[in-house]
């Protein structure tokens, strides 16, 4: 059986910023585009990315770690320069598509790089693979958006 460490917990403690952070974005994102089926899309990735937030969180809990819920600095910075790209750009919802593709992509690098850990408990492991393979399929649904932008 695999032993749950420190080490695991703030790795999931990252991937669970990441995670608030992608939140927030997508959420961003629907701000800033005209598109009643784009902005319905960017607020159900939202809600998707909340839920993920709470089931990373008790699993966290599930095994005594401590849950450090935060803002990243890269967080900031990326929604800032969202609503920078948004205001100067002539089509919104192509540059906002394309902000969520480039999300998406360092979400799946950042569950990845945490599935690799050997010592992740079988539930870890399956919940991790769950939210990866949900974030992969958005992926490529973005590319069929594109045409609706």
């Amino acid at each position: 059986m695999s032993t749950y460490t420190e080490q695991v917990g703030e790795k999931l403690n990252n991937l669970l910023e990441n995670t608030y952070d992608a939140e927030r974005g997508f959420k961003k994102a629907a701000e800033n585009v005209d598109s009643g089926q784009l902005k319905r899309y960017f607020k159900g990735k939202a809600q998707e990315r909340y839920d993920f937030g709470h089931a990373l969180k008790s699993e966290i809990k599930q095994f005594g770690q401590k849950v450090d819920k935060g803002d990243s600095l890269t967080g900031k910075a990326h929604r800032s320069w969202m609503d920078l790209k948004s205001l100067f750009s002539s089509d919104n919802e192509e540059a906002m598509l394309e902000e969520a593709i480039k999300g998406e992509k360092k979400a799946i690098d950042a569950y990845d790089e945490v599935l690799t850990e050997a010592s992740l408990p079988s539930s870890t492991q399956a919940l991790l693979q769950q939210q990866r393979n949900k974030i992969d399929t958005g992926l490529m649904n973005i590319k069929s958006l594109e045409d609706i932008a």
